[in-house]
């Protein structure tokens, strides 16, 4: 189990690589699939190996390979503005694996330690970019809550889906 639990925290750290660069510009946001790509990894793999599957998805950032949004690699960018998000990643991660040690894994319970996950990862975002350009929370946050609310239930819709064809 633990060598089939590692191969599968291999992948899906592959698959936040390919989230982070499928990307949606409109206007001056882009908007990329990387909170979906942390969403469904934490509900498929738990905790424990979702976060795991997270930090190798950053360590691989941090050496320098292209990982993060628009194909961009190395400590530069998770000491840029954007870093702070990608550091709220691995927090939501570790949120999430608290509230599955504390509550044991009810739907409920991952639904809610995701959504404050989301808030923290935007706590942190926020307070990291404010470094670089000072910008009101709300103004920075607001555009993409309803995008990334959306990806959130799309991933458990996605992980109930794959559970069931998984159990078949």
């Amino acid at each position: 189990m633990k060598i089939r639990n590692m191969v599968l925290a291999g992948l899906f750290a592959a698959l936040l690589a390919i989230c982070s660069w499928i990307s949606l510009p409109l206007g001056s946001l882009r908007f990329t699939l990387q909170t979906f790509g942390v969403f469904l990894t934490l509900l498929t793999l738990g905790g424990k190996w979702g976060s795991l599957a997270v930090l190798v998805y950053i360590a691989l950032g941090a050496m320098g390979l292209p990982v993060f949004s628009g194909f961009q690699g190395g400590i530069g960018v998770i000491a840029g503005p954007t870093g702070g998000c990608i550091i709220g990643f691995m927090l939501t991660a570790l949120l999430f694996w608290l509230a599955e040690f504390l509550f044991k894994p009810k739907k409920y319970i991952q639904i809610a330690a995701l959504i404050l996950g989301l808030l923290l990862c935007y706590l942190v975002g926020w307070l990291w970019y404010c470094r670089f350009a000072p910008m009101d929370f709300f103004l920075w946050c607001f555009p993409y809550l309803l995008p990334d609310v959306v990806k959130l239930f799309s991933a458990y819709w996605l992980n109930w889906r794959l559970g069931q064809t998984l159990q078949k």
